[in-house]
């Protein structure tokens, strides 16, 4: 039927900005999905059944924060890249243009004293020695151009290296951008949806909730700091009694806000020691710890996809950023499904 319409195109297939672009299909769909489930959602459930959905959706939330921030470190590495390789090309761009110019001058001169032969120059020539002198600088000259004209073609061909990384770049950097915009979705259709739950609890409800996600390990508001040795598990211990009651904030390194890994990293990167950005390669930064050995500082982390991480303080308590509408906290280190601790070079 309808033979006079165009046959449909076979879409291009393969390449990192289409794997990009499909990721971030799959995110909007899983969101949709999420809203779809949440607005359908039995509007009878009880306050139990509210807090357990909404702590699924934060972990889920936090699971795809950890992929967001995975996803910018790349990006921010590829944009490195593409931005190192333009600058180098603009470097060589400019030698090549000198190496052109030289050359040019070098053939103009050339041709300008080349229009008699060699022979009839010297029978003409009122000085043969002068013209023998000269004669020996010109071969001197011709050498000096083949090694401009190499060097014009080696120019080129560099060029042509840097046009080629430099697109490979382009395309790595698109497709981190669009894992970045996809795992953004995750994040926020997941909160959006906790949201909604939690907006129809009542205020006395949502004070339960928010009281049964504080496990009581001590004063939520910021502490003095313990008398440290001066080590760097000391002032990371420190730099995190300095966090508690900033708030949670996604994707966030400090100083003003956090989330769980943010926070580790900035507590010690304060005592000198680059941790990676995220979870599950901050768990490979240092040392494994059983649980039974933990010391102040060591990251403790949580759940089987190595989604939560928190600072070690000692006494079973960890300080940690917990959740979006939460600040940073103390807690105790049994309140969360085990998954292994590190301990920092």
């Amino acid at each position: 039927m309808a033979s006079h319409r165009k046959p449909r195109q076979r879409p291009l297939s393969g390449g990192p900005v289409r794997t990009a672009a499909t990721t971030l299909a799959l995110a909007g769909a899983a969101t949709a999905t999420a809203f779809e489930g949440t607005s359908q959602a039995d509007p009878r459930q009880t306050p139990t059944q509210v807090k357990a959905e909404v702590d699924r959706l934060y972990q889920d939330a936090e699971a795809a924060t950890e992929q967001y921030n995975g996803a910018k470190v790349k990006a921010d590495e590829a944009e490195r890249a593409l931005s190192g390789l333009r600058d180098e090309a603009a470097r060589k761009a400019d030698r090549l243009n000198a190496a052109r110019r030289a050359l040019g001058a070098l053939a103009a001169g050339q041709y300008r004293s080349g229009g008699l032969g060699p022979t009839v120059q010297l029978a003409m020539s009122g000085n043969p020695q002068e013209y023998l002198d000269r004669a020996a600088f010109l071969t001197r000259t011709g050498d000096r151009t083949a090694a401009e004209v190499a060097s014009v073609r080696r120019g080129l061909d560099e060029a042509d290296r840097l046009r080629g990384q430099a697109a490979a770049r382009l395309a790595d950097l698109r497709a981190r951008q669009g894992e970045l915009a996809a795992a953004k979705t995750a994040v926020e259709g997941k909160l959006n949806a906790a949201k909604q739950l939690l907006d129809r609890l009542t205020a006395e409800e949502r004070a339960a909730y928010e009281a049964q996600s504080a496990p009581a390990a001590g004063p939520q508001t910021p502490l003095s700091v313990p008398v440290g040795d001066g080590s760097r598990a000391a002032r990371a211990v420190a730099y995190a009694y300095g966090a508690i009651g900033k708030p949670y904030v996604w994707g966030a390194t400090g100083p003003g806000s956090f989330d769980c890994s943010g926070l580790t990293q900035a507590a010690w990167g304060a005592a000198g020691v680059s941790l990676p950005r995220t979870t599950y390669t901050q768990i490979n930064a240092g040392q494994r710890v059983s649980r039974d050995r933990l010391a102040p500082g060591d990251l403790v982390f949580f759940y089987s996809g190595i989604t939560h991480v928190g600072l070690y303080i000692g006494d079973g308590k960890m300080i940690h950023a917990p959740h979006p509408g939460a600040t940073v906290r103390v807690a105790p280190v049994d309140s969360m499904p085990w998954a292994g601790a590190a301990r920092p070079a």
